[in-house]
C-alpha cells in the first residue's frame, strides 16, 4: 500500500515524530510504501480564499510553494495519516495550512483509508482533533477509518506507546 503521511509537528526530534517514525517502521515491516511529509517544517503559505483553484485555475492553487510537494502525492496515495502534536486543543497551525490548502484538490482520488496520530502534554484535548478529522477530513473523504493513536505527557516516546504505532503500521 502507498502511504502518506503528513507530520504537523515543528520539532524534528519531537514527540510527534518519534510516534511517526514509530508507524512508518511498522508499515515498512509490512512491506508498505511510505512517505513523510514534515509539512511543519516546508513552506506553506495559508489558503487564500481566492477561489483561483476553482476558477480559472481549473484545479491549481494560485499560491506557488512547498504546498506543491503534497499535491503531488495527494492522488496517488493509498492512505493518509495525519500526525500531529495538540496546541490549543487542535492540530497545528501548519498541519491546518496544508489541510486547507488541498481545498484545490478536493477529495484525493486514491485514499482508501485514514488515521490519526496525536501527541499532546496532557489527555482529554483531543476532541476537537477528532472532530475535526472525522467530521471534516475523514467522513468528508468518505474513506475507512483505521484509528486515532494519541499520546499524553509520560506516554509520548514510551516503549509501549511506540510499540504500539508500530504494531499498527505491521497490522495494516
Amino acid at each position: 500500500m502507498d502511504i502518506l503521511v503528513l507530520n504537523g509537528s515543528p520539532r524534528p526530534r519531537g514527540n510527534t515524530a518519534a510516534l511517526v517514525d514509530a508507524f512508518v517502521e511498522g508499515a515498512r515491516e509490512a512491506k508498505h510504501d511510505v512517505e513523510v511529509l514534515d509539512v511543519a517544517r516546508m513552506d506553506i503559505a495559508g489558503c487564500r480564499g481566492c477561489e483561483h483553484c476553482h476558477t480559472t485555475g481549473e484545479g491549481a492553487c494560485a499560491i506557488r510553494d512547498d504546498m506543491e510537494c503534497v499535491y503531488a502525492r495527494w492522488n496517488e496515495a493509498e492512505m493518509l495519516v495525519l500526525a500531529s502534536p495538540v496546541y490549543y486543543g487542535s492540530f497545528s497551525a501548519q498541519l491546518h495550512a496544508a489541510i486547507h490548502r488541498t481545498y484545490a484538490l478536493d477529495k484525493p482520488r486514491n485514499v482508501r483509508a485514514m488515521a490519526l496520530i496525536l501527541s499532546s502534554g496532557a489527555r482529554e484535548v483531543y476532541a476537537a482533533s477528532e472532530r475535526i478529522y472525522h467530521g471534516f477530513i475523514q467522513g468528508y473523504f468518505g474513506v475507512e477509518d483505521l484509528g486515532t493513536f494519541t499520546a499524553a505527557g509520560a506516554e509520548n516516546k514510551s516503549t509501549a506507546k511506540l510499540e504500539e504505532l508500530r504494531a499498527f503500521g505491521r497490522s495494516l
